[in-house]
């Protein structure tokens, strides 16, 4: 598709393929706000792909990687755009994120379409996201929540759940995922008892848990976040003794909350996306190795993201957006040999001699439809405190 490209896009296309000895990406993650716990492995996990390629010296003509850290504050729509704005004056060639849906679909329309500029959320799952008109410039290596609401309801059914209570944070993120639970569980057979949404920052959840109490359910399902009104959710209901079990989905699963809860959180459930296999396990014991927990949710997907950046960079033999984001779809599916975390000079050695490449990467990578992630999930249980993986769907 033609597009007519602003002047600093083009001032960008021109910079992106002179300067290939100095690339700088963006990382444009929450690393304030309501999912702050896991920003800080997530922009790890896309520098250490920065770092791992700029030390093969494979890109282009010996490339190096630097990362561009910036905040979103995860639901704050002005902090990123006015982040993003700042990436783009800085002369990135690229920007991972962003992580929530709302300020990453602002960051879409408002920077990146505007300037030319490629974006690969790690994280964003809004099933909005996926038909917004992006030129081609957005991916994900996230899968939907179209996807998750319908993992969640085998994951309910096969745990002998018939009725559930439901209660979302107020925004894109959370009323699309919790249109999908709904739809998919009760598609299932099953009862969904209420719809509610929560705000987050407020510092008494009691009003909001007591019309859940009232419509009953055999569990809580609560599509919100880990460190704000999730959490709170929660807190209110166990108080109250309202609810004792909860389904967790992506934006509540990480270390902090069963931390910040205690030993009452012991038996709820639910799922991240993640996968598990060679390309996990490569990935994990890189990050242990690097100082991070490479398990925390979406740090392998940033990773990847960081990864399919600079392999597609490669493919095109350019770092100009409006060059290298066709070639993102190719480095990341079949055919070609497969590449795993760890081998990303291997990848790009390949791809300079003109070979195929299939990039698996930590998450499984496999893009389909609108460049977005299929879905491979890790359902989770909090055991002894911990946030366990039981299975894989």
């Amino acid at each position: 598709m033609k597009k007519l490209l602003t002047a600093t896009a083009a001032t960008a296309l021109l910079a992106g393929t002179a300067m290939a000895d100095d690339v700088k990406l963006g990382v444009l993650f929450g690393f304030t706000g309501p999912i702050e716990s896991l920003a800080p492995a997530m922009g790890s996990g896309a520098e250490m792909a920065m770092a791992e390629v700029t030390e093969s010296g494979k890109l282009l003509d010996g490339a190096t990687v630097t990362g561009s850290r910036a905040d979103t504050g995860c639901i704050d729509n002005g902090l990123a755009t006015s982040n993003g704005e700042r990436m783009i004056a800085d002369g990135v060639s690229g920007i991972i994120g962003g992580d929530c849906s709302g300020v990453t679909g602002a960051i879409l329309q408002n920077v990146a379409i505007p300037n030319g500029m490629v974006m690969i959320s790690p994280s964003a799952t809004s099933p909005g996201l996926s038909t917004m008109e992006d030129n081609g410039l957005f991916f994900r290596t996230a899968p939907s929540d179209a996807r998750e609401g319908q993992v969640m309801a085998d994951i309910l059914k096969d745990r002998g759940i018939s009725s559930i209570a439901l209660t979302y944070t107020n925004n894109d993120y959370g009323k699309g995922l919790a249109d999908a639970i709904q739809s998919s569980f009760e598609a299932a057979g099953g009862e969904v008892t209420i719809v509610a949404a929560h705000e987050d920052g407020k510092a008494d959840y009691s009003a909001e848990v007591g019309a859940l109490a009232s419509a009953g359910g055999d569990i809580l399902v609560v599509a919100g976040y880990l460190d704000q009104g999730g959490l709170g959710i929660i807190q209110s209901a166990l108080d109250s003794g309202a609810f004792d079990t909860f389904g967790l989905p992506g934006g509540m699963i990480g270390d902090s909350l069963p931390s910040n809860v205690g030993p009452d959180l012991n038996g709820s459930f639910g799922q991240i996306a993640g996968s598990g296999g060679e390309g996990a396990e490569k990935y994990f014991a890189m990050a242990e190795a690097a100082g991070y927990d490479g398990s925390s949710p979406y740090s392998p997907e940033s990773y990847d993201a960081a990864a399919l950046f600079m392999l597609a960079m490669q493919a095109a033999g350019s770092t100009a957006p409006a060059e290298y984001g066709a070639k993102i779809m190719d480095v990341a599916n079949a055919p070609g040999e497969k590449i795993y975390p760890g081998e990303l000079a291997k990848g790009l050695e390949l791809l300079a001699a003109g070979q195929e490449i299939d990039y698996v990467g930590a998450s499984g990578v496999e893009l389909i439809g609108p460049g977005e992630s299929a879905g491979s999930y890790r359902e989770i249980e909090v055991t002894d405190g911990e946030n366990k993986t039981v299975n894989f769907r």
